[in-house]
């Protein structure tokens, strides 16, 4: 690969342009790493679907427009961000129609950008390597840019080697100046881990079929004789055996894969488990994202008492509700969606809380089915809806404080459509 057309990628993901928007540039990273290695051949709107936008073997472009609409998008930010940055080797433009990224070299080198950016007295003795006169050394050394580049280019050279040895998604996160997001990188701190605590569905099937759901001190000590009293002891066995297999939603596996992509997260601080085989001190020892209903997930009992919405089954009937705690005016006291509505109503629920010894922070993801976490994972990833929400709930000091929001969609053949926010809160 060109390693140093790849850093003035990495040198544009990383701008503040692009570090509000994760899609865009997980986008621009896939489509240049892609022309880079002449793989041309998966520069097409499908391959971009699935392995960018997440989308299935079922994705229809003339249907679902998300690769186009994000290719104009990020078509316009590359004109911006050529506009505004002046600190570039390469002009990268992608042409209208086509997925190959072009690089047009503005300067001969990240050298010639960065060598005039030396101590005075160093560049003073240094040879000319550009050929430029001292007049010009000087106006390089007062330029505002001259001391970012200079460090920009040390750190090159210490990071090539683990930047161009590993996939496209990790070299984002291990670049310099790590971009920059009001929720993301209070979830994403280098002085601790982050859990992603993936939904056991066999537990979501053991409630199925006893309509009965399990408490978090039964499920560690995977005691199910209150769901199972009054069964037939070769009903137990058979509904034990369903719930002991180890399942976890596509959903989750989806919503894991789209956070281990974010530029944000680091690799050696992002940690996968199972419910199931989650403990308690773990819980304690950094951030947290909690995936799925109560019912897939029963450590969401543990932070319940912050969260003003919360789930709640009703098995029997299959009705789900949120409850809300503090009703505002015009809010119900609970939200209801029913296995019988015909318009396939789901709800979630995105709760940014303090974690259990309260020195970090937990993200909930809660739906009420997996359509239900589904749409409130592309309300999460969708930074033209996140960031003007969060926007909103920013402090006068421009910090973000803890809040939730509940989230409506439908369900259209087991996937979220369209979503829209019903409600939410702040915490002090």
């Amino acid at each position: 690969m060109d390693e140093e057309r790849w850093q003035a990628v990495l040198h544009i993901v990383n701008s503040p342009l692009f570090s509000r928007s994760s899609r865009l540039s997980q986008l621009l990273l896939y489509l240049a790493e892609q022309t880079l290695l002449d793989r041309t051949e998966l520069l097409n709107e499908q391959n971009i679907a699935t392995e960018v936008f997440a989308r299935g073997d079922d994705f229809d472009p003339g249907v679902d427009t998300i690769v186009r609409s994000h290719m104009v998008r990020l078509r316009q930010r590359l004109d911006q961000y050529a506009a505004d940055s002046q600190d570039t080797v390469f002009r990268v433009t992608i042409p209208k129609g086509e997925y190959l990224v072009r690089f047009d070299r503005v300067v001969a080198s990240f050298r010639e950008l960065a060598e005039p950016q030396t101590i005075p007295q160093i560049a003073a003795r240094a040879p000319s390597v550009t050929g430029e006169d001292t007049s010009s050394r000087s106006r390089w050394v007062t330029n505002p840019l001259f001391l970012p580049c200079c460090l920009m280019s040390v750190l090159i050279v210490f990071l090539s080697f683990a930047l161009f040895s590993t996939p496209y998604r990790d070299r984002a996160k291990t670049a310099p100046n790590r971009p920059t997001h009001p929720l993301w990188n209070r979830i994403f701190q280098s002085s601790r881990p982050t859990t992603f605590v993936a939904a056991d569905n066999g537990l979501v099937l053991l409630h199925w079929m006893t309509r009965k759901d399990t408490t978090l001190t039964e499920y560690l000590n995977h005691d199910f004789r209150q769901e199972t009293q009054g069964l037939s002891r070769e009903r137990i066995d058979e509904i034990l055996n369903i719930a002991n297999r180890r399942y976890t939603s596509f959903v989750d596996l989806n919503l894991f894969r789209r956070v281990q992509q974010l530029p944000f997260a680091s690799p050696d601080k992002l940690i996968v488990k199972y419910a199931r085989d989650l403990r308690m001190d773990e819980l304690k020892q950094g951030n947290i994202i909690l995936s799925g209903a109560r019912g897939a997930n029963p450590w969401l009992e543990l932070y319940e008492p912050q969260m003003n919405f919360f789930g709640s089954n009703d098995g029997v009937h299959h009705i789900y509700s949120f409850i809300n705690r503090q009703p505002q005016p015009g809010e119900p006291d609970r939200y209801f969606v029913s296995d019988s509505d015909p318009k396939r109503r789901v709800l979630g629920v995105l709760a940014f809380i303090s974690n259990l010894d309260g020195n970090g922070n937990a993200l909930v993801i809660e739906g009420n089915s997996m359509a239900g976490t589904e749409a409130i994972t592309d309300f999460l990833f969708n930074d033209d809806a996140l960031l003007p929400f969060l926007n909103q709930l920013k402090r006068p000091d421009g910090t973000l404080p803890h809040f939730e929001v509940l989230i409506e969609s439908n369900s259209v053949n087991g996937n979220a459509g369209s979503f829209h926010i019903l409600a939410y809160r702040t915490h002090n």
